[in-house]
């Protein structure tokens, strides 16, 4: 994934580009971010990528006779302005990840650790 930028609440702005490996806008703790040498010069972002894009709805709460009752809640479904806003960052993303040699190709391939297995070691 691309670093973005680090939000107010010191989480990691990441995304795939979600046009080459599938992984959308999201938030990452540092701790789970493996570093490379590779850097890419990308240009300025949206102003509209905070912490606030990222809250969700507080679920309503439920009385003692709704307990009991079938959940028959929708699933969240992303909106319209998280799907525009990911295909904005991907344009903006993309062409400074291509200008890299091979970067496209490091991004799709498939990355796990297994057990015993640490990155600084590798």
């Amino acid at each position: 994934a691309v670093v973005l930028k680090q939000l107010p609440s010191g989480l990691l702005l990441v995304t795939g580009p979600y046009k080459i490996n599938g992984v959308p806008l999201r938030r990452v703790d540092q701790a789970y971010e493996n570093a490379t040498s590779t850097s890419v010069e990308l240009p300025a972002l949206p102003d509209t990528l905070t912490d606030a894009l990222f809250k969700r709805k507080a679920k309503p709460t439920k009385n003692e006779k709704e307990m009991f009752v079938e959940n028959t809640a929708e699933e969240p479904k992303i909106s319209a302005e998280k799907i525009a806003l990911q295909k904005e960052v991907d344009a903006l993303v993309v062409p400074a990840v291509k200008s890299v040699d091979m970067l496209q190709s490091y991004l799709r391939s498939v990355y796990t650790l297994r057990k015993r297995q640490y990155p600084h070691k590798m």
